[in-house]
């Protein structure tokens, strides 16, 4: 386990599963540059890590994230221009490492997820919340916008319910925020743990290679031309077919046996 100041990051499951845990509670586990910081950190980190096939990123305590902490924004009161600039390009630094990061990122929503922490939802492949979880844009109410987590929330929830939510600030229940595809699931708290091991298992019974390269191929294809998505699309699976993963999963489906990556050592 490596302990940061305001996140964990632990390891399960034969160190193929890598949990990330926001842990400042007593203020629903809002940022301030310090954690932004480490979250980019260890998910450079993690990154290079070709063992993971998922990292499940939570908060500690009853809420996922609030967004920015009231002491950080005092702060920014008084920043220049230049300041709010750098901290802003922290932030979209950030976010941009955990949406790019080689493996599946799970959002595990114990909680109220508001401003930014709705941006770490819209950055993980994967999202699962709580009945109660709370979902909601605040920045309008105090006279800013969620700018820096727009370009990851739009690509989730589209330019329609973006701008009625964005202008509101209004919060909305978990279950609109799956209606709207900011969340994949919605389960009872008292399930949330199954629902995660659930999908842990459909992600350590996929060839963890396979896993990266269908992750590069959501976030990339869709924004190809014909032409280069065609050949991207042929090497790619060319490629993985006369890999040892791809040879090796092939077999074991045709010789009915589990693959290598699903065997226990």
């Amino acid at each position: 386990m490596t302990t940061y100041r305001h996140i964990t990051v632990e390891y399960s499951l034969a160190n193929k599963i890598a949990t990330v845990t926001l842990r400042r509670p007593d203020i629903h586990n809002a940022f301030n540059a310090q954690m932004i910081q480490e979250l980019l950190q260890a998910f450079l980190a993690l990154s290079t890590e070709e063992q993971l096939h998922g990292i499940i990123l939570t908060g500690e305590g009853a809420s996922f994230c609030a967004g920015a902490d009231i002491k950080h924004m005092q702060e920014t009161v008084g920043y220049t221009a230049e300041q709010n600039l750098a901290d802003a390009l922290q932030l979209a630094d950030m976010l941009h490492t955990i949406n790019v990061c080689p493996c599946p990122v799970i959002a595990r929503i114990n909680g109220a997820a508001l401003g930014g922490g709705v941006g770490l939802v819209a950055v993980s492949d994967i999202a699962i919340a709580v009945e109660p979880a709370r979902f909601g844009f605040s920045e309008v109410k105090l006279g800013i916008v969620p700018a820096v987590i727009s370009p990851y929330v739009l690509n989730k929830i589209g330019e329609s319910n973006a701008r009625a939510l964005f202008t509101t600030g209004e919060r909305f229940q978990a279950t609109r925020a799956q209606t709207i595809g900011l969340v994949h699931s919605v389960v009872p708290p008292e399930q949330l743990d199954d629902a995660i091991n659930k999908t842990v298992r459909e992600l350590l019974s996929s060839g963890p290679h396979a896993l990266r390269a269908s992750k590069m191929l959501a976030l990339t294809v869709g924004k190809m031309s014909y032409e280069e998505a065609r050949n991207y699309t042929a090497q790619m699976i060319a490629g993985l077919r006369v890999s040892d993963e791809g040879q090796e999963g092939l077999r074991a489906f045709l010789e009915k046996r589990k693959p290598q990556w699903m065997q226990t050592k």
